[in-house]
């Protein structure tokens, strides 16, 4: 029961919350997990130990799903409550599996070969995680130690996917063995002291950069029940016209970024509201980057295709260069398998948006923005991508109002913190309703702002050119944990030799 206890309180407290955030301690959940899995008889009860231990791990770090599922969803408490319980079983069959693996691997490696062994598995498995039914790679090891950017550096050479394999390695090493073991609990110290004289050396180290540019950020704190109601488009608009008019005679950004959707209308339809922002980058020679739904009309079909995007509005050319997003978030943006299931979105909104197809950065002066609208931030692959093709600067535009007062806006923004470290790109994190902030490429927060209110921030960001060894090596890097993990299952399976 110990280990179990020590896996729940890592998780709890290891992961961004409200009460008390200790990112150490999410050590003692790859190191609790460990411990159950080789303290259990056999190995189907390590999978079952492990998976529940994880269930209430993950629970107490996800209770927030049920906010929106509620108040927005409409459903009530009683078919609300269990949502988070859900979604933590889900990820807990992860646990289970490195439970399972775990046992397995306890009476065949040495504690020298399991610390690596183990970590192996856990990269793997939150790789997977990444990917499997569209990915959720919430919670992930790393993002834990987002307070402490001395401990992220090491993502700039192997990923959070690589860091993790080492902090997970020093936590079996340090914390998960069932016998005490003097040289090789010293050798997760020297690991652990390893990754953050790196990381020490990292932030010490000068920015390369080509360029800067001045970047504002507006936070509307627009009532989420209250968004979409056409009578409050007008003063939605005001609002956010007001906050920029407040940075251009302060601060004069070049660039002034408004949160996803801030505003509620087809902005492409050119209407009054859209006059009216038109308007106002023509007169103080800012750009505007903003959120609106979009669509596009197949007459032949009389059907149409929403799409959920950021406009660049420069007051330059007849058309506002556009992102659509790419990674929409199931249940949230559309149903997956809808033709087939009988469900409808959990949250309210305009309808089923489709998934965009344009990865390039949004240029305006020397300022090429990488997009990443909302869930879009926790995706490694997504940063890589707009890197890839030609990012200078992150951009993440989102409305975490459907979370209210909880811990999933600062589970979100640390995160998005990562994708900052593994590209060496500054971000610019724009939302509703907060946390909206400035990251440097060390992955450290500048200026971030209050939940629900109405809020400012500017700032001089680097416009970074050289790629991190991550962004170069990506493939190799998830290939080589890949590799690890499948021989740690491997090793799993192999029968051990009757004396």
């Amino acid at each position: 029961m110990l280990p179990a206890a020590a896996s729940v309180l890592g998780a709890w407290l290891g992961h961004a919350n409200l009460w008390l955030h200790v990112p150490a301690a999410v050590l003692l959940l790859p190191a609790g997990l460990t411990l159950v899995g080789l303290f259990a008889p056999t190995p189907r009860r390590a999978f079952w130990r492990g998976f529940w231990a994880a269930t209430a791990a993950f629970t107490g770090c996800l209770y927030w799903i049920a906010i929106p599922v509620h108040d927005f969803g409409g459903l009530p408490w009683a078919l609300a409550a269990p949502c988070p319980v859900l979604v933590s079983m889900y990820l807990a069959l992860y646990a289970g599996v490195f439970c399972f693996f775990t046992h397995r691997l306890g009476s065949r490696l040495s504690p020298w070969l399991l610390g690596p062994a183990c970590g192996a598995l856990w990269a793997g498995l939150e790789a997977l995680r990444e990917v499997a039914l569209t990915g959720f790679p919430w919670l992930t090891l790393v993002s834990a130690f987002a307070p402490w950017p001395v401990m992220l550096q090491g993502a700039s050479i192997v990923g959070g996917l690589g860091l993790g394999l080492l902090l997970a390695t020093a936590s079996v090493w340090l914390l998960g063995l069932p016998r005490p073991n003097l040289p090789v609990r010293f050798a997760g110290l020297l690991l652990l002291a390893g990754l953050t004289a790196f990381g020490w050396h990292r932030l010490d180290a000068p920015d390369e950069a080509a360029a800067t540019a001045r970047i504002g950020l507006a936070q509307g704190s627009i009532d989420q029940s209250l968004k979409w109601n056409p009578e409050l488009q007008a003063h939605t608009v005001q609002r956010y016209l007001a906050l920029s008019r407040e940075l251009v005679d302060r601060h004069a950004p070049s660039l002034v970024i408004w949160p996803e959707t801030a505003l509620p209308f087809y902005y492409q339809d050119g209407n009054e509201l859209s006059r009216q922002v038109r308007e106002f980058v023509r007169e103080h020679g800012a750009a505007v980057l903003t959120g609106s739904p979009a669509y596009t009309l197949d007459v032949g079909a009389n059907d149409y295709t929403l799409f959920n995007r950021a406009y660049l509005i420069t007051g330059e050319g007849l058309a506002d260069p556009f992102y659509d997003k790419m990674h929409l978030l199931p249940f949230g943006e559309y149903v997956p398998f809808g033709e087939y299931l009988p469900l409808e979105k959990l949250v309210e909104g305009i309808g089923d948006f489709a998934p965009g197809a344009d990865p390039r950065p949004l240029r305006h002066g020397p300022v090429a923005a990488g997009m990443l609208i909302c869930y879009e931030a926790i995706f490694s692959g997504s940063a890589q991508e707009r890197v890839a093709q030609g990012a200078n600067l992150l951009v993440t535009i989102s409305n975490d109002a459907w979370f209210g007062i909880s811990s999933a806006p600062l589970q979100h923004l640390h995160l998005s913190l990562v994708r900052a470290v593994e590209q060496g790109r500054a971000m610019a994190r724009s939302t509703n309703t907060g946390i909206s902030a400035f990251i440097d490429s060390r992955g450290r927060v500048h200026e971030s702002t209050p939940l629900f209110r109405e809020a400012v921030a500017v700032m001089e960001l680097t416009l970074a050119e050289p790629t991190t060894p991550y962004h170069r090596h990506r493939s190799l890097v998830h290939g080589v944990v890949i590799v690890l993990a499948l021989t740690a299952v491997l090793a799993g399976c192999r029968r051990t030799r009757k004396n």
